[in-house]
């Protein structure tokens, strides 16, 4: 069956489609929406090449199921015509129902009348039909077929390129992760070796302090022994009223009563009373060569196994350092509004006025190293061995730096809101938002694990934040409420802390127990305990306090004021 409007004295010209063996076409239907899939037969009545899929779907469509399909090895045998025809079926991509039958050469777009009409009204519109007659053997057709093949060609050899560039790619990346591999296996070798030096001699102190703690223990169970054996005769002899016996084993009690066994085993005891801990070592990446790379054991008076809280008492200032740079600008003084002490023994500063960051050596209590920043720092908390965050206001972002050597950036975190606070607990950063009030919980990465939204009634100037070692309370000063708020990890309000001489508070630290020191900004450090229901002053008459960190091991208060310089604390 003809299709409706195409007859066979219509053909114009004719062609022999050819035998399977030189049979090369492509399915017209596939190539309609782009699919180039070869032909598997040809349609008599439509004209068109067939892919399998469209040559099995020909014979069941109603439409098309009494066509006359040739397949591959039919082809040959029939010579079929070709009609020449400006009739345009294609359908307008935006009016669906309508045909293309226009195009405009000034925006080289094809549409329907509906194109013409809302879009092209004014340009000169070119009517394909009248166009389009004997376009199969113009000049045209032949240079866009050649220029075709051409791009076919030229994307063929891109693609060729790039199938050797991937396979480079690839032998590149195995060559780096085994250089990386065996590099890591060298280090791993050093550091094996080395932590076998350190552990051996802290089994060797083990070692000698259990002999001590033996020999005191046996010394002493003697003595015990042979008290409890005159205390018997002693009983015994008076019961019986041998007086004389009774003489005699009074003054061997009192020759054992002067013996010193017991105060030299006191004394070899006190030995032992020696705290050793491990001192990580900060220049590791550089320093592998070196004997104490891995760190050493320091020894400290105060027994190892010793399990209690320090409670602070009185703090009283120790000293100054001067954190002021040739480099720094002669109009401000610093502004200390962040601070940290590393792993290392080194205090890491934020000073806001002069956008730095600033490094002291704790030893020396030197200045050692500045870093400018693009704009002013606001906290800095410490994430590893190596690695810091600091908030940066002015950029709205997180910086992660390296700490090993010089100061060093290692990723950004943006985020788009204006932040202060940031503390680091069990392998997440808080940060404070002021703006809107909430904080953010979120990995090193900056993948953000959760939002905490800040009730607006309670605060109004959201600015520091530490969060207890259990990580389920979070606590947060208030600039302008003048208050320390709790709150859970759902945002929720535990506790809030008022007192009348706390104002403007900022900085704050937790310490071992679990009680916070807390700067104002009116010259105080405040005492406050964990469940915010007591508080005092402790320390007075500074200069705006800012920021405050606490070295456990040496017991020691760094404040940031606004000034030249950093004020050092003694805890008692």
């Amino acid at each position: 069956m003809a299709v409706s409007g195409r007859k066979m004295s219509d053909f114009q010209g004719s062609k022999t489609l050819g035998s399977a063996e030189d049979f090369d076409h492509s399915c017209q239907p596939c190539l309609i929406i782009g699919q180039h899939v070869a032909a598997h037969g040809f349609c008599v009545e439509c004209q068109e090449y067939l892919c399998k899929t469209c040559f099995e779907c020909h014979k069941r469509t109603k439409a098309s199921r009494n066509h006359e399909l040739l397949d591959k090895d039919n082809v040959g045998k029939h010579v079929i015509t070709n009609k020449g025809s400006e009739e345009c079926t294609e359908k307008c991509s935006v009016h669906k129902k309508e045909n293309i039958k226009f195009f405009c050469p000034t925006h080289k777009a094809l549409g329907c009348n509906d194109c013409i009409i809302l879009d092209h009204r004014t340009c000169e519109i070119e009517y394909i039909p009248d166009k389009c007659a004997g376009i199969g053997d113009s000049e045209e057709y032949r240079d866009i077929m050649k220029n075709l093949s051409e791009k076919m060609k030229d994307a063929e050899d891109i693609m060729k390129k790039a199938e050797v560039r991937d396979k480079e790619i690839d032998k590149c990346h195995a060559g780096i992760i085994k250089e990386i591999l065996n590099f890591r296996k060298e280090i791993n070798e050093c550091l094996d070796q080395l932590q076998q030096k350190i552990q051996k001699d802290a089994d060797k102190k083990k070692s000698n302090d259990k002999i001590i703690i033996q020999m005191v223990l046996d010394e002493c169970a003697n003595v015990s022994s042979d008290i409890k054996k005159l205390q018997s005769s002693l009983q015994v002899d008076r019961s019986l009223g041998q007086n004389g016996q009774l003489y005699i084993t009074m003054k061997r009690a009192e020759s054992k009563l002067k013996s010193d066994v017991v105060q030299k085993a006191g004394e070899n005891l006190a030995k032992t009373d020696m705290q050793y801990t491990f001192e990580r070592n900060a220049d590791v990446e550089s320093m592998l060569s070196k004997h104490s790379v891995f760190g050493k054991l320091n020894f400290s008076t105060s027994f190892v196994t010793s399990t209690k809280k320090k409670h602070i008492k009185t703090l009283t200032h120790k000293e100054d350092i001067n954190v002021r740079t040739k480099s720094d600008s002669s109009l401000y003084n610093c502004c200390i509004i962040g601070c940290a002490i590393l792993p290392s023994n080194k205090l890491v500063l934020g000073d806001c006025n002069e956008s730095k960051l600033k490094v002291v050596d704790r030893q020396s209590k030197t200045l050692i190293e500045e870093k400018h920043l693009d704009n002013k720092p606001s906290d800095i908390a410490v994430l590893s061995q190596n690695l810091i965050a600091v908030t940066v206001t002015g950029n709205e972002e997180i910086l992660i730096m390296k700490t090993a050597g010089k100061l060093t950036t290692v990723r950004k975190i943006p985020l788009y809101a204006d932040f202060c606070g940031i503390t680091y607990r069990q392998d997440h950063l808080y940060a404070v938002c002021r703006n809107p009030k909430r904080i953010l919980v979120m990995d090193i990465q900056g993948n953000v694990e959760n939002t905490i939204s800040l009730n607006n009634d309670i605060f109004c100037a959201p600015r520091y934040i530490v969060v207890s070692k259990d990580s389920r309370h979070i606590y947060i000063s208030d600039f302008k409420n003048d208050h320390i708020v709790s709150i859970t990890l759902q945002g929720d309000v535990s506790a809030v802390y008022n007192h009348e001489n706390i104002s403007e508070p900022q900085g704050m630290v937790m310490l071992d127990d679990g009680s916070l020191l807390v700067c104002c900004y009116n010259s105080t450090i405040h005492h406050i305990s964990g469940d915010l229901k007591q508080g005092q002053i402790v320390i007075d008459g500074l200069s705006y306090p800012q920021s405050i960190c606490y070295s456990h091991h040496h017991d020691e208060v760094y404040i940031g004021c606004w000034g030249d310089q950093l004020k050092v604390f003694g805890m008692k």
